[in-house]
């Protein structure tokens, strides 16, 4: 949801700490990133991530801290407005995020009140509440290579189509690629989920990841049947999604590769199943 306006914004983002001291070559300390990133702390902060979760972009909890949440929000921003996707709030960044006023067009305008609409593109997931966008998320989805798996080889794709939530899951489910954190499946094998990596460009075997953050409450915001819309390359879904089903024995299982953690240790509660056969 919405997050409330600031009281103040952010005018400038060189009062960033810089946390390392990197050296170039001759022994020169190199000069710190430009802009607000991990690490940095303090009002122009809490004003950005304010900012940012008024504009719909998910920062998680909205403090003085940019953590990897606020980098992946940031990141969305980028995306959405088709600028350098670095995670990093600079100058250019700061004051487009101050000056926008206005969310972004749908992909789907009439898909149904509550939708997920993914922008292969962009690489971004809009989510439609109650007929209003909620939340936007940073994503990675197929990156068109080929792969190989348990003696089947195809091209790592999300497809673009209409389609449906049909399967949800939660906690952890481990396939032959690899884990998933609370799948939500909606084409076969290929579901939303949780990754520990979601970077900024298709990196995926099909499967659509979005941070572990979000992952956490994605699953209570849609359930089964809800409209799933991929679109990509000039190409929008009619907005008249099947109506879901479990995946069928011949569904292809695209899931992912186990990753190391990086920043979320998986939850205490978590659940590890094993991937039905079906998929």
């Amino acid at each position: 949801m919405a997050g409330s306006a600031p009281a103040t914004s952010p005018s400038s983002t060189t009062t960033s700490p810089s946390t390392t001291t990197t050296v170039a070559a001759g022994g020169v300390p190199a000069p710190p990133p430009a802009g607000l990133g991990p690490g940095a702390i303090g009002p122009a902060v809490a004003s950005l991530e304010q900012r940012l979760s008024s504009l719909h972009y998910e920062v998680g909890r909205a403090d003085d801290r940019f953590d990897q949440n606020t980098a992946y929000a940031v990141t969305a921003f980028q995306k959405v407005n088709r600028m350098a996707r670095t995670g990093r709030a600079t100058d250019d960044v700061v004051a487009k995020v101050n000056s926008t006023t206005a969310a972004p067009a749908a992909l789907v305008p009439e898909g149904g009140a509550t939708r997920v609409e993914i922008d292969l593109n962009r690489q971004v997931l809009f989510l439609y509440e109650r007929g209003s966008l909620s939340k936007i998320l940073t994503v990675s989805t197929g990156n068109g290579k080929r792969f190989c798996s348990e003696g089947v080889c195809r091209n790592a794709v999300t497809p673009v189509g209409a389609y449906a939530v049909n399967r949800q899951a939660r906690g952890w489910e481990t396939g032959p690629l690899g884990s998933l954190y609370n799948p939500q499946y909606f084409n076969g094998g290929i579901a939303i989920h949780g990754s520990r990596s979601v970077p900024a460009s298709p990196a995926s075997h099909g499967c659509v990841r979005i941070p572990m953050g979000a992952a956490e409450w994605f699953p209570s915001r849609v359930t089964l049947g809800t409209p799933v819309y991929v679109a990509g390359s000039g190409a929008v879904p009619s907005p008249t999604p099947p109506s879901a089903s479990p995946p069928g024995p011949s569904a292809p299982a695209p899931t992912e590769p186990t990753i190391p953690p990086i920043t979320f240790p998986p939850p205490t509660t978590a659940v590890l199943r094993t991937t039905p056969t079906t998929l």
